[in-house]
């Protein structure tokens, strides 16, 4: 690519995200600054197409998070207007996003998830423990959302209503699924290769918004401390969902993996955090590809997709 290009690289955005993406869009735009590249940071809002304009961009690095902006929102206006992006297209972010279509297409791929139930959000309020076969622990969550937002451990059965009713406020389905006790474990994926599996010990009971951007003690290990076997098996996985879902430039695929060593997918990410705290760059430093190189890596491969 042109390095006279002018980059905008497009954060924060209006989901319950936005804070993250604020962070992933910075750091972006600070590494891409530093290798001299034209770039300006654009907050995502409903005149985004007027300063997409306006700043005359040539290339869109996306660096959004949650709706509107990992859901294939974005990439549509994109697509309409001509300028190339990072990451996954249109369908591909959708498919993604959108935890009930993805739990229909993994198993197709042979991408073992954990059992689980749909249920509309109207209906969420309705539903009691005698309807979900695995009974409790559970995990419930939005269908729509990430980093965890919205998602609640159930241990008890009377605590399955206020966790349906929280997972409810953010529209869409809610996803009520059995609890697997095991290890975290994310694998990252670039432009269709998997690059390394990082292991999560969270500093709460699950991976939550909290453990993940609280700075409350999480700890991350690269490599996973898992067996050898095990960790290729979990880089297949993480590209195969990669190829199934259709996903471009980087995906963060995240598992559980049992004390037997048998993952099971939780959710595929098309835009993966650029934090301080985020997975993706742990994994590509485990690499020996510095943060920098990683920007420079994904914006090279922005292209239109449609």
């Amino acid at each position: 690519m042109n390095v006279e290009k002018r980059i905008g690289v497009l954060y924060g955005g209006m989901s319950s995200e936005r804070d993250v993406s604020l962070r992933t869009g910075k750091a972006v735009h600070d590494a891409l600054s530093r290798h001299g590249r034209n770039s300006v940071l654009i907050d995502v809002g409903r005149d985004v197409g007027g300063k997409l304009l306006q700043e005359k961009v040539e290339v869109a690095f996306v660096a959004l998070h949650g709706r509107w902006g990992e859901d294939g929102c974005i990439q549509g206006l994109l697509e309409c207007m001509g300028i190339p992006y990072t990451g996954s297209g249109v369908l591909a972010s959708g498919l993604a996003m959108d935890k009930v279509l993805t739990r229909v297409l993994m198993p197709r791929a042979g991408v073992p998830m954990p059992a689980g139930l749909e249920v509309p959000a109207a209906e969420a309020e309705q539903v009691t423990l005698a309807r979900i076969p695995f009974g409790v622990p559970c995990v419930v969550k939005p269908s729509r959302e990430g980093s965890s937002v919205g998602v609640s451990l159930v241990k008890k059965a009377e605590d399955l209503p206020a966790a349906l009713t929280e997972a409810a406020k953010h529209g869409h389905h809610t996803i009520v699924e059995q609890y697997v006790k095991g290890r975290e474990c994310s694998v990252a994926v670039l432009f269709g290769k998997s690059l390394g599996v990082v292991e999560i010990e969270p500093a709460d009971e699950f991976y939550s918004y909290k453990a993940k951007y609280g700075n409350i003690g999480t700890r991350y290990h690269y490599p996973a401390r898992i067996p050898a076997d095990v960790a290729r098996k979990l880089m297949e996985l993480g590209a195969r969902a990669h190829a199934a879902l259709g996903c471009d430039g980087a995906s963060r695929a995240d598992f559980l993996v049992t004390e037997a060593g048998e993952p099971f997918l939780l959710e595929v990410n098309t835009l993966p955090g650029m934090t301080e705290a985020s997975l993706l760059p742990k994994i590509a430093a485990g690499e020996g590809i510095s943060f920098t190189e990683l920007c420079e890596r994904l914006v090279n491969g922005a292209s239109l997709k449609a």
